[in-house]
């Protein structure tokens, strides 16, 4: 499936019929990146991304008319879903809410056909429960006078702590400014992934007082790294792997190699479009690959 520039097209994905509208619609003005060129790039990423997607409750920012239009946060299934898409029950603090679950080309197309461009999901899978964490999260988000430069060293430092714990680490350009961190681990609950990612990065601050916090407190932040380790909260979620951020540039949340890390000098050097991220993949496969399955998985310390 891959659609063209005009305004409305019908495609059929996996068995399953799609309207595509407003397909020349500019997306990021910055760039000229249109609609067709976002369903485009994800008709042909699926593959790769949806096995991190399947079976995790998504949460999406919508932004239908693009950067140039309103944006917000949406868990619940966009108006228009289609009913094959498959939903979960999930609880909230503010009671349960039904959520998308993208398993497929087809429900990935289709929901960034409604606006909802930018994919989150959780570090635990709906069928074994919010208190099941099979992915550990580490959000390192540059606060004022630093960058990803600075994210990277802490990066690799990070790491070494993490193979120190008998965890291996995989490095996710985040798309915006900072990086994130993931290791596969058996599954545990939510407090258990928390409180250690928190205990690691309180290790950070303190080998490093002058670069990393972990405090969100706006004035603690300039200069500094904030290392978030809440995002292992149950409740939490992390930008996908290979979803489109939607910044001022259609930046793509990207794997990448611990040699990229090393060799960053500029905040350019992983900055990745839809585009460059497709032929990535074409050249180098799934660099997340590794955290499907449970080979790889380790318990935790």
């Amino acid at each position: 499936m891959v659609p063209g520039a005009a305004g409305r097209q019908t495609v059929e994905v996996e068995g399953h019929r799609l309207s595509l509208s407003h397909l020349e619609r500019v997306l990021f003005p910055a760039t000229g990146h249109t609609k067709a060129q976002l369903l485009r790039y994800y008709a042909e990423i699926a593959p790769v991304m949806v096995p991190h997607l399947s079976g995790r409750p998504a949460s999406f920012v919508r932004a239908p008319e693009g950067l140039a239009g309103e944006s917000w946060v949406a868990k619940t299934p966009p108006p228009g879903a289609p009913d094959w898409v498959p939903r979960v029950t999930v609880e909230h603090s503010e009671g349960t809410a039904e959520q998308v679950v993208i398993d497929s080309t087809a429900a990935l197309v289709a929901m960034a056909n409604l606006g909802a461009y930018e994919v989150h999901v959780p570090q635990w899978r709906a069928r074994t429960g919010r208190d099941r964490h099979d992915r550990l999260v580490l959000d390192l988000d540059p606060g004022p006078g630093t960058d990803l430069v600075v994210c990277c060293r802490i990066a690799e430092r990070l790491r070494q702590l993490l193979e120190g714990d008998g965890l291996t680490a995989f490095a996710v350009v985040s798309g915006a400014k900072g990086l994130h961190l993931y290791a596969p681990v058996r599954p545990v609950p939510g407090r258990m992934a928390s409180g250690y990612a928190k205990a690691l990065a309180g290790r950070m601050m303190g080998e490093h007082p002058g670069l990393v916090v972990v405090s969100m407190t706006r004035l603690e932040r300039r200069d500094k790294v904030l290392i978030d380790w809440s995002q292992n909260a149950s409740a939490k979620t992390t930008a996908a792997p290979y979803t489109v951020r939607l910044r001022e540039l259609p930046l793509v949340a990207a794997p990448v190699t611990w040699d990229e890390v090393a060799a960053c000098r500029d905040p350019a050097d992983l900055a990745f479009t839809p585009e460059q991220v497709l032929q990535r993949v074409a050249a180098q496969g799934d660099l997340f690959a590794p955290l499907l399955g449970d080979a790889g998985r380790a318990a935790l310390p």
